[in-house]
């Protein structure tokens, strides 16, 4: 994968890093590629569900936030 192809990863939002993560997989199972194509395809799959990750670990850190802010108001 190429530096470009991870710093345009890096830019996308969650919807858009899911939708193609899904056509990624779908790709993948229906196989009839060849060795090198498929490496290249697992590796696009890869960066795109660390990039979902990193916006789900976000997510999460901002709701814990809100509840222990919340939690702090309740005392």
């Amino acid at each position: 994968m190429t530096e470009s192809e991870v710093d345009e990863i890096a830019t996308f939002g969650y919807e858009r890093a899911r939708d193609e993560l899904v056509n990624v997989v779908k790709m993948l199972e229906q196989g009839g590629m060849d060795l090198d194509d498929s490496l290249a395809l697992w590796e696009r799959g890869e960066a795109l569900a660390n990039r979902c990750e990193e916006h789900l670990a976000g997510a999460r850190r901002r709701v814990e936030d809100a509840l222990s802010r919340r939690g702090g108001d309740q005392d």
